[in-house]
């Protein structure tokens, strides 16, 4: 999805270019120069689409592209080498350069585009036909709706009597592991990555001889609903997967959020977390099998937080 917003970018970028060119044929040639940065990506990529289009007469799905490699705008930058440097250590907007006293173009759009990304991923929801796949049941908490939820964060830290109930029903009691899986501020998060991360650590704690309780869905969780949860199944560790809170560097990033013997009224400081789960990140499936390695290690000190040896 990405990169097809990518390739809308380009796309967009090359028709203010072409624009520009209709209404401007006698311009200096300094005046074109702000946008060249773009134009041999947007004019080979607008190729593809008409190729495609020309062969199945209609543009239908847009086409898949490999990662763009990452390169700063900057003219003539005074030291290349560290901006080499910053660029491969950061996915950040560095060297994105500027026309006039704004920025280019291209990069406006990216960034509305990636703000946008975020907003859907705070306010969309989790795919049924996902939960569905890993027969995941869904439970809520508190928080009533999205705006309750980002005003009154403690609303989303307590299951209602209605999902209490479900979960005394239908989950297994005392559970060595218990796993859940909550939307938190991201939904796209678990689409995008709850394929990878659930099938690893299932497999990761088999390899250990461990085993599971009935995991569900969590709508509308905080991290510490696992407090609550841990009050009524009792498990010996629980680990909560969760969607951060997106930016505009990704808006699909997950946590896993781990705890020995959760229980109501515990401190942040006894919680082990991974964070940054995503493709571009901590990687979906070594993170789940790596979650699976902590919790082993959280049974055998019988410890979580900062008391964990890793």
């Amino acid at each position: 999805m990405e990169q097809q917003l990518d390739f809308l970018v380009d796309k967009v970028v090359a028709e203010l270019q072409k624009k520009l060119s209709e209404m401007a044929p006698s311009a200096p040639s300094q005046q074109l120069v702000k946008m060249e940065e773009t134009k041999s990506v947007a004019e080979t990529k607008q190729a593809e689409v008409s190729n495609a289009g020309a062969a199945s007469g209609s543009f239908g799905q847009l086409p898949v592209h490999a990662e763009p490699e990452r390169t700063a705008h900057v003219p003539n930058p005074k030291w290349k080498d560290g901006l080499s440097e910053l660029l491969e250590s950061t996915p950040a907007r560095i060297g994105v350069w500027r026309t006039g006293v704004r920025p280019l173009t291209k990069t406006m759009l990216q960034l509305r585009r990636d703000h946008a990304a975020a907003v859907d991923a705070v306010y969309g929801e989790v795919q049924q036909s996902l939960l569905d796949e890993f027969s995941l049941f869904t439970v809520e908490t508190q928080y009533d709706n999205t705006e309750n939820y980002l005003k009154r964060p403690d609303m989303g830290r307590v299951l209602n009597d209605e999902s209490v109930r479900m979960i005394l029903e239908r989950c297994q009691k005392k559970p060595e592991v218990q796993i859940v899986v909550s939307d938190g501020l991201s939904a796209s998060a678990v689409d995008a990555n709850l394929r990878d991360v659930l099938p690893s650590l299932t497999d990761s704690l088999k390899s250990y001889g461990l085993t599971c309780g009935t995991p569900f869905f969590v709508k509308g969780g905080r991290v510490a609903s696992m407090d609550h949860i841990g009050e009524l199944l009792q498990p010996e560790v629980l680990v909560l997967l969760i969607g951060e809170r997106p930016g505009l560097v990704t808006a699909h990033s997950m946590s896993a959020y781990m705890c020995y013997r959760p229980r109501k009224g515990m401190v942040e400081s006894e919680r082990t977390v991974i964070s940054n789960i995503h493709r571009q990140g901590t990687s979906p499936i070594e993170a789940g099998a790596h979650i699976g390695t902590i919790l082993s290690k959280m049974l055998e000190q019988k410890a979580s937080g900062v008391k964990l040896v890793l």
